[in-house]
């Protein structure tokens, strides 16, 4: 697969199909991007597992985070990364050794690793490269719009609103 460009459906499959998404490299400092998508995705009723080797059983954006991915208790549907492009290979190394392979290794905005985007891929697991799932779903679900920001996504269709308040928006077909 191509990771310069995504496809809108292929972004929203993934979104709509994962529930455990554990976010490696969370950060407890709350003004830290990973912080803002732990709390936000968690928000969006995903359930949300923060991996932080000096903050294990510690609360991040007021949940419990760990220190490995395999201190998760329970499977992992996607594992999203804030680190380094060089510290990828140990990342992926990690996610490849647990017990049940989550469906999706996504690299977040800046982060771009092909060497591990191919392994992953062929031990089967989708790639995701220079994304945020946080901005992605907000611009999918037309949440994003409040900002003023084009979308790119256009509809005569009424939002669907998620409990919580007026900006949280589902993001259409299956919902979350």
């Amino acid at each position: 697969m191509s990771h310069h460009r995504y496809d809108d459906a292929h972004i929203r499959g993934i979104l709509n199909s994962v529930k455990n998404v554990a976010v490696v490299g969370a950060s407890a400092a709350e003004h830290r991007p990973s912080h803002f998508v732990v709390k936000y995705l968690a928000a969006r009723g995903y359930n949300v597992f923060p991996i932080n080797p000096g903050h294990g059983g510690k609360d991040i954006a007021g949940i419990k985070s760990y220190a490995r991915l395999a201190d998760v208790p329970v499977p992992l549907d996607m594992v999203d990364v804030f680190r380094s492009p060089e510290q990828m290979p140990a990342v992926l190394d990690e996610v490849l050794a647990l017990p049940h392979r989550p469906k999706v290794f996504w690299m977040q905005l800046g982060l771009r690793h092909d060497a591990s985007a191919a392994r992953a891929e062929a031990a089967g697991m989708i790639v995701v490269m220079n994304r945020c799932p946080k901005i992605e779903y907000g611009r999918l679900s037309r949440e994003i719009n409040w900002a003023g920001v084009n979308t790119r996504t256009l509809s005569a269709k009424k939002p669907k609103r998620l409990a919580g308040g007026v900006q949280r928006l589902a993001l259409g077909g299956k919902d979350k």
